[in-house]
């Protein structure tokens, strides 16, 4: 059976809650040929990617990172990680770099090593909002897929990047979320994407 090890973030910028980790942490333990193992990394600039790493230690087949995009109005795997960090809040332990690169000299884009367009394909064929997302942004979640493509280049670990809308307990007035049901099957339709 392939190793996926799959991460939601704590709750930042105020939240009580994050729809990442509530809904990576109520998958099953097997989607597909995957067994998951999950993992709760912290909202923090360089520490999410570095608890990943350590948790990764044993060279899982997947690294999929599952983030909360607010705002957006479907689940959105994400193409590419760039090389920049420009924060518009804090992170949860005060960090804002403002047009910082993760890695100085590092390329300045890196393509996620998952099926995007199958995995987006995936969640709409199964009757979710699904599309692909060329930009994960420039705060932590970039910042993680960045350090974490970069870390996995040309090894056979393939690393990922999905974020996710606003539960509607969190969304406010008029913007758009999805129940934690829908996210949870959402997820759960892109890994059995990954081939």
């Amino acid at each position: 059976m392939k190793q996926l090890l799959i991460t939601g973030f704590d709750p930042f910028g105020g939240e009580a809650v994050n729809p990442s980790w509530e809904a990576v942490s109520r998958l099953p333990e097997v989607i597909g040929d995957y067994q998951l193992t999950k993992l709760q990394i912290p909202t923090v600039f360089r520490t999410a990617a570095e608890a990943v790493l350590a948790a990764a230690a044993s060279a899982p087949d997947v690294i999929l990172c599952v983030g909360q995009a607010g705002g957006r109005d479907a689940v959105t795997p994400e193409r590419i990680a760039i090389n920049c960090m420009d924060a518009k809040r804090p992170d949860n332990a005060g960090n804002q770099p403002a047009e910082t690169p993760i890695l100085p000299g590092g390329p300045d884009g890196i393509f996620a090593t998952v099926p995007v367009r199958a995995m987006a394909e995936a969640i709409t064929a199964a009757g979710l909002p699904g599309k692909v997302s060329n930009t994960a942004g420039t705060f932590v979640c970039n910042d993680t897929l960045y350090r974490l493509l970069h870390h996995w280049s040309g090894t056979g670990t393939r690393v990922g990047f999905i974020h996710v809308p606003y539960l509607p307990e969190q969304a406010p007035d008029g913007a758009p979320s999805m129940s934690l049901t829908e996210i949870l099957a959402a997820l759960t339709a892109a890994i059995r994407a990954l081939g």
